[in-house]
């Protein structure tokens, strides 16, 4: 049997850890490094490259080099998070045939699920050079607030790497048990989540024999990436107001600028004071190079990064005020993700809280040790009785109604199991079958959620408009898996669909893409192909009905007191 790891798939940096003798311990790399940037670069022949070396090709090569990719990761082409990223990354993005965001490289399109794989395959060999021994099993940690399809593309990067990922686990409730692997009481404590490219938080209660998350709440577009943008804005501003020579607004020429930018950072996380000279960067009238003089302190950069510590802030509020708490009532809070060693932000959370958030956990290792600990409860067997996991929905799950809104049944941060249901009515005379569509998202309008399935109830009486009447119900099992039934009232017609997590590949698309044996031990030696042509499927009777509908006409409408009477 091989080992079980922990790995913590992030977007600026991921991290592989595993439960040893002593504990859990993250496994470092040959040259003593915990941390591996999530960076892929496709180089000569397309040869994939990831990690530290890849990372030095931003600097040359940015529009080949693929960074922050998990802000990509099971995200709609249209979505709004989706246009933000265009702007700000060397390669090109796409739309896929499902509607779906992929990468645009050299004129070869792939998709992030690849490119995840990449960052998964090389984690997984450096746990195994560090071990001598072969990874048999993985969890793989995911922001709170992704929605079920950032999850499932998550698990296709897991397949394509040929990693068998035993469970997706949320990054604040991994954090929560590594620290309360070593802390053994009863408190409450928030994990405040502030990665490269998202930020969580989540308000959870640690007792002597369960975990509870209690409220979970995030944004899944706020990060380190984002901190640096706006330090790299006020360089170009600066030196500009200066009377320096205009700085490019090519990607090379930005790209360049983050980078200067992220190194203030993390000056200013040594001193009160930070500079740093960028080469080249300008161009004079004339065409010619210009060096740029970059400098900040930390009254400035809290001026920069208070507008984004505030966003933090405000889903801090949502949490809490959906946990029904106060930040006083707070017994500890535990800090995760890179961006919480910048002391601006240790600073203003201390003040938000009322107290110091918890020091003596590495905030880029916390999450990957957690990870290693569940790997370890569900691999292992132990005379010693592993806490009770006991999670919140995410996000709400409801149906769309006439007019295009969501009629919410089961609200975000419902303790799961959990059960709810709701009567609707036909929305027009003689309406004999009517469409579910589930959707999960918190907006109020459909399109600005994602639909998770959908099926036709048919054989209802035909009458006026609210005459037929259907239940719906939603029922949501410990694991998280969603069924959801309608029940005509007039006929006692049911029907039942059990929602399976997608992800813009179909599964013989995911098997396509799969790592041969021979590239997965090479680890970064193999050729990444483009993306194949998706594979005919088979349609289904839902499908097939569905192209033959109107897609708003056999919608239902909620009832309301004077249709019940």
């Amino acid at each position: 049997m091989g080992i079980t790891v922990g790995i913590d798939l992030g977007t600026s940096n991921s991290v592989v850890a595993l439960m040893g003798p002593d504990g859990p311990k993250v496994l470092l790399d040959g040259g003593g490094r915990n941390l591996q940037p999530s960076v892929v670069a496709l180089g000569s022949g397309d040869q994939p490259v990831v990690g530290q070396v890849a990372r030095q090709q931003l600097n040359y090569a940015p529009d080949t080099t693929i960074a922050s990719v998990k802000r990509l990761i099971g995200r709609r082409y249209n979505d709004e998070e989706t246009q933000r990223l265009r702007t700000q990354v060397g390669w090109g993005i796409s739309e896929g045939e499902n509607g779906d965001a992929r990468l645009r490289i050299r004129g070869n399109t792939y998709t992030a699920q690849e490119m995840s794989a990449h960052i998964l395959t090389h984690m997984v060999g450096i746990a195994e050079r560090s071990t001598g021994e072969k990874v048999e099993n993985a969890v793989i940690t995911v922001p709170a607030y992704f929605n079920d399809h950032q999850r499932q593309a998550t698990r296709d990067a897991a397949t394509i790497a040929n990693v068998n990922c035993i469970r997706i686990i949320n990054e604040p409730t991994a954090a929560a048990m590594a620290y309360g692997y070593h802390e053994q009481k009863n408190q409450r404590i928030v994990v405040y989540d502030l990665g490269g490219g998202t930020f969580d938080v989540s308000v959870l209660h640690l007792g002597d024999d369960l975990i509870e998350v209690v409220a979970t709440a995030g944004d899944t577009f706020l990060g380190g990436d984002d901190f640096d943008a706006a330090i790299a804005t006020h360089i170009r501003k600066s030196h500009e107001a200066a009377g320096g020579s205009p700085i490019p607004t090519g990607h090379d020429s930005t790209v360049r600028l983050m980078q200067a930018a992220e190194k203030l950072k993390h000056q200013l996380g040594e001193g009160l004071e930070a500079s740093i000279k960028i080469p080249g960067l300008a161009r004079t009238a004339e065409g010619k190079p210009e060096d740029v003089d970059a400098g900040l302190n930390r009254v400035m950069a809290h001026k920069i990064c208070m507008p984004m510590i505030q966003r933090t802030f405000v889903v801090c509020d949502d949490a809490l005020a959906q946990a029904g708490l106060s930040p006083a009532q707070i017994d500890g809070i535990v800090l995760v993700g890179g961006m919480t060693r910048f002391p601006i932000i240790k600073e203003a959370v201390g003040q938000y809280f009322g107290e110091e958030p918890i020091d003596y956990i590495n905030p880029d290792e916390v999450v990957a040790l957690g990870a290693a600990i569940q790997g370890s409860r569900l691999t292992e067997v132990s005379e010693e009785p592993a806490p009770v996991l006991l999670d919140v929905t995410s996000q709400t799950l409801g149906v769309a109604t006439v007019g295009g809104f969501i009629e919410p049944l089961i609200t975000r941060n419902t303790p799961i199991p959990t059960m709810a249901s709701k009567v609707f009515h036909t929305a027009k005379d003689n309406q004999t079958q009517v469409k579910i569509r589930i959707h999960q998202g918190d907006e109020r309008e459909a399109r600005r959620n994602y639909m998770l399935g959908d099926f036709i109830l048919d054989g209802l009486p035909e009458g006026p408009r609210g005459h037929a009447r259907v239940r719906v119900t939603f029922n949501i099992d410990s694991n998280g898996m969603v069924n959801v039934t309608a029940t005509s009232s007039g006929t006692g017609a049911t029907k039942e669909i059990r929602v399976e997590a997608t992800s813009s590949l179909s599964p013989e698309q995911v098997e396509e893409l799969r790592f041969s044996n021979e590239s997965s031990e090479a680890k970064n030696s193999g050729d990444i192909e483009p993306t194949a042509e998706p594979a005919s499927a088979e349609v289904s009777p839902s499908e097939a009905l569905e192209w033959d509908l109107d897609d708003d006409s056999n919608d239902l409408e909620l009832e309301t007191d004077e249709l019940m009477k």
